[in-house]
């Protein structure tokens, strides 16, 4: 995607027409390896239904598929800080705006994710416990209900059913392994649902070399009729961990990365470390203390994340970007990204997002971004 411009200036492309309505369309199109086509950007929904009521929502995804944006992620623990109050009300809200709003199904794409064994969340499944297929088949089940549709375009593990450094820790210690479900029986299971018509593709997230790879390798020599296509894994400015052996693996075998966290929880727009610092309702002050997993990651008061924000906010106003534009950007730069996963609680937020998706980072934009992550390494795992 790196276009090889004299200029420093970042260019925008022509907008395409959507044929759909008849109007600008900014949001292109990428073909999986597979028949679906999913726009560049994916309205990642788990803010629905805690930070977003059901009007909100309405307004940000008719606004998004206004866009062109045509792809939509969910999960059934959504929405985040997860708590039994609100559980499976980010499929609901998503449900209920294809048909409250009569959006043919077959014009959008729609993904959600099974919840790893956790333990802690005991409205879902007793934890859930474990990725056997009787959870799998539960979770899918619940989820079509939820959102109100027949089938799921694309079906994803949330995390891995074993043990594996994420959300913040970087060592692998093999003391915390634990006896943990055979990928082969998950893969059945899933098999199943696509013979059922519940489901179309399968996608992993917060995978690992190792699990990715394992997973192909099973899923090649079992009867499973359609191959992993996706994975969704953070990658941001802060947090480019992907291009250490998942990128390899992802290039070789032809599956595309779901980015999400392009913003790193808001954290590279600099509004928390600009003067004032970010509103009440800013998403890290809004869920101080509630949001383990977050807060565990997006360390605010780390010196080298507060240290590369700057250095990124730096780089974007001498170009005359936004940070946030500048965030996106680099995410879609990337050439194994299909589609960006973003958050967006405010119409003003959806808009920077589908603004960046015109923008193209010369060359010399990249060199300085890469000087800053040389001196910042991924501060944000």
């Amino acid at each position: 995607m790196q276009q090889h411009q004299s200029k420093s200036k970042p260019k925008r492309r022509k907008q395409r027409q959507d044929k759909r309505k008849g109007e600008e369309m900014s949001v292109p199109l990428f073909q999986l390896a597979s028949d679906l086509s999913v726009s560049r950007l994916c309205f990642g929904t788990m803010t629905f239904g805690e930070q977003n009521t059901f009007p909100e929502t309405l307004s940000l995804l008719n606004k998004a598929y206004q866009a062109g944006i045509n792809f939509f992620d969910s999960a059934e623990m959504y929405p985040v800080p997860q708590h039994r109050d609100t559980h499976g009300r980010s499929e609901e809200y998503l449900g209920r705006w294809i048909k409250d709003q009569k959006i043919p199904r077959n014009r959008v794409i729609l993904a959600t994710k099974v919840a790893g064994p956790s333990g802690q969340m005991t409205w879902i499944r007793g934890g859930p416990n474990s990725l056997d297929s009787k959870n799998i088949s539960a979770a899918i089940d619940s989820s079509l209900l939820r959102l109100s549709t027949d089938y799921i375009d694309l079906y994803q593990i949330h995390w891995p059913d074993r043990y594996v450094p994420m959300f913040g820790e970087t060592e692998y210690d093999p003391t915390k392994q634990y006896s943990s479900v055979p990928i082969e029986e998950q893969l059945d299971a899933l098999q199943k649902a696509i013979e059922n018509g519940k489901i179309r593709y399968i996608g992993l997230s917060n995978e690992t070399p190792y699990g990715l790879m394992k997973f192909l390798h099973l899923a090649m020599n079992s009867s499973l009729s359609q191959k992993i296509i996706t994975i969704q894994n953070a990658y941001n400015l802060l947090c480019r961990n992907f291009d250490s052996g998942l990128a390899e693996c992802c290039h070789h075998e032809r599956i595309s990365l779901l980015a999400y966290s392009p913003m790193a929880m808001g954290i590279l727009s600099g509004k928390y470390y600009s003067s004032g610092g970010a509103p009440p309702d800013a998403r890290l002050n809004f869920f101080r203390g509630r949001y383990s997993e977050g807060e565990s990651r997006y360390k605010l008061s780390n010196p080298v994340v507060k240290a590369a924000v700057l250095e990124y906010v730096r780089i974007a106003k001498k170009y005359g970007i936004s940070p946030a534009s500048l965030a996106i950007a680099f995410v879609l730069n990337h050439p194994i990204v299909a589609s960006v996963v973003f958050g967006a609680t405010k119409l003003w937020q959806l808009q920077e997002v589908v603004g960046a998706i015109d923008i193209h980072l010369a060359t010399d934009i990249i060199l300085e971004i890469n000087e800053v992550h040389a001196r910042y390494r991924n501060p944000c795992p």
